[in-house]
């Protein structure tokens, strides 16, 4: 289903585009000619998964520019430390690939360059343009937004709970091996517990108005405090254990031996045999359960010599519905566009997933986020476990990441 909806918004759009322009692909962004890129060259670093949609859009931009675009292929997880280490030597892409947490370290390490949305910033996922602001300044062109949720059994759980509380009862209720999945281990899994914690009221770190982060930790206090009790109550009630890893919670509710998951679309594919709903993450503390939003993009050299060119390039070419939707085939995240996102939420799978993301909060990108993670899974796997005084526990933790911020 959701291959032929995005097949015939695709072919919408080019008809739509070819009907505009005289043989050209007229861009969507700005109304003004394109600029003249004759003998330039833009390099784009991309991964797999994103290669066919840049390809794609980068023809049209080739065309209409007289440019010449490069797009070179590297694995994922070498495209962050490869950026840091070439844009300085002046060597690397004008344009890469990359994941909105990555920012505070790009900027400290003053890699990427602004870019200019105009009029076009009003077009996206609010929470997608708020993740790659800082200082005011927008750093990257969002093209998807992920997010966990409460991925729900329909035929184990006809209707979403309401609380915590709620799920674990119909879970008992439905008389399954597990009332509700979520993945843990020795390590932790702060990531997916997050919702859980920001219903007590315990962020990771404080927030300015504008809803970006500040480097002051409000992990502690009072609300952290309920929530670590909480998961010594769970780890006890047996709702919560150290021994579901992310495997093992996965081929558990895969085999409907649980209602509920907390998980994200990179797990749908496993359940393909099953009935699914998309829930919010269901509230432990009271407050809302606001799960982290990531959102990928693209970042602007910044040690391009076409700075205007590739600024254009994402603007008036990737930030197209025809490109976003590519890009959401190959990847299965809601799209940031909006215009991209609403065919796409054809699929209530899709729209399930945008709609919890709405409400979301951007990870934090600031580079004291690399003190963090260490320390919290580990204390959060303590206490679940039994093995350490929930209040003691949480007041060490945020100790020893005051300490490493410093």
């Amino acid at each position: 289903m959701r291959r032929s909806i995005l097949t015939a918004a695709a072919l919408t759009a080019t008809l739509a585009l070819a009907a505009c322009s005289s043989g050209a692909e007229e861009p969507a962004g700005e109304e003004s000619a394109a600029p003249n890129g004759e003998g330039s060259t833009l390099t784009v670093w991309v991964d797999e998964t994103r290669q066919a949609a840049v390809e794609d859009a980068a023809a049209g931009f080739e065309e209409a520019t007289g440019a010449k675009v490069e797009v070179v292929l590297k694995n994922f997880e070498d495209i962050r430390p490869d950026f840091l280490a070439q844009v300085p030597t002046g060597k690397g892409p004008d344009i890469t690939v990359g994941a909105h947490d990555w920012l505070g370290e790009l900027t400290t390490n003053g890699v990427v360059a602004p870019i200019e949305l105009g009029d076009t910033a009003d077009a996206f996922e609010p929470v997608s343009v708020a993740a790659f602001t800082q200082d005011g300044q927008v750093y990257g062109l969002p093209y998807a937004v992920e997010n966990i949720a409460l991925i729900r059994n329909t035929e184990l759980a006809s209707e979403a709970p309401a609380t915590w509380d709620d799920a674990i009862a119909a879970g008992k209720e439905a008389g399954t091996k597990y009332p509700l999945l979520i993945q843990t281990s020795t390590e932790g899994d702060p990531y997916t517990f997050y919702p859980l914690q920001t219903s007590f009221g315990a962020p990771v770190f404080e927030q300015n108005e504008d809803g970006s982060y500040k480097p002051e930790l409000a992990l502690g206090g009072e609300g952290g405090t309920a929530f670590a009790e909480w998961l010594a109550e769970q780890g006890e009630a047996g709702n919560l254990s150290t021994d579901v890893t992310y495997d093992i919670a996965v081929a558990a509710f895969a085999k409907g031996e649980s209602p509920f998951i907390v998980g994200g679309p990179w797990m749908l594919e496993q359940f393909a045999d099953l009935d699914l709903a998309i829930d919010p993450v269901p509230s432990a503390g009271g407050e809302p359960a606001q799960p982290f939003v990531g959102v990928a993009g693209f970042y602007v050299s910044a040690q391009s010599e076409n700075a205007l060119l590739a600024n254009d390039f994402l603007v008036n070419y990737m930030a197209t519905p025809e490109a976003q939707l590519a890009l959401y085939e190959a990847g299965d995240r809601p799209p940031a566009l909006i215009e991209a996102a609403d065919t796409a939420s054809e699929d209530p799978i899709t729209a399930g997933f945008r709609e919890v993301g709405a409400d979301a909060v951007p990870m934090p990108s600031l580079p004291e986020m690399g003190a963090v993670w260490a320390y919290w899974g580990v204390t959060e796997a303590g206490i679940v476990s039994g093995k350490s005084d929930p209040a003691k526990a949480w007041d060490k933790m945020v100790a020893d990441i005051q300490g490493e911020i410093g």
